[in-house]
């Protein structure tokens, strides 16, 4: 089944959901304060970008998933800033207030979620190397090998469901006697 192209709408409110709470709470500060801009990080006259505006209320984060949303939402290019309009600082306010709702009080980033993540499968690791009698390093690098190749998965997937994919008989015998197939992606 393939996938639909997520809209830029789409892409600011995920990237506002992976901030961390301290940075969401910092943003919707800062807009609510100064002068919003988008294509740039400042536009010399006071105006600041969202992410800045954060950074200068106390959310130090650097996410540049935010920034790229942000200026893809606004449809503007980098390097070429401009005043937010009313319109897209409502919906960035919106999607920081709601982001602050449906977050629970957790003050964790992206890079505190990952550690945990990391050092639960150590736990597991050492576990079953005590189990097994294998070495520590041989049970993680198995772990690792095995999350690198469900990745590798998954993204096939996600790439075959993606993009239609033609079979063309090529009328060539193969080496077995068979014939040929040439796969081409659709244009």
């Amino acid at each position: 089944m393939a996938r639909r192209k997520r809209t830029a709408t789409e892409r600011l409110r995920n990237a506002v959901q992976a901030l961390p709470r301290h940075t969401k709470e910092a943003m919707l500060r800062g807009i609510r304060s100064g002068r919003v801009i988008t294509g740039g990080y400042t536009d010399g006259d006071g105006g600041a970008c969202p992410m800045l505006s954060a950074h200068r209320n106390g959310g130090r984060t650097d996410m540049g998933t935010f920034a790229r949303a942000w200026d893809e939402f606004t449809g503007t290019p980098t390097g070429k800033p401009r005043e937010a309009t009313a319109r897209e600082i409502a919906m960035l306010r919106h999607y920081l207030e709601r982001a602050l709702v449906d977050d629970p009080g957790g003050e964790r980033s992206l890079a505190e979620e990952v550690r945990e993540v990391q050092e639960d499968r150590r736990r597991r690791a050492e576990s079953a190397a005590i189990r097994s009698s294998e070495d520590l390093e041989d049970v993680l690098s198995k772990t690792y090998a095995a999350a690198a190749e469900r990745r590798a998965e998954q993204r096939a997937e996600y790439l075959l469901a993606s993009e239609p994919v033609e079979e063309t008989p090529l009328g060539i015998e193969s080496g077995d006697g068979g014939p040929s197939i040439e796969v081409r992606r659709r244009t």
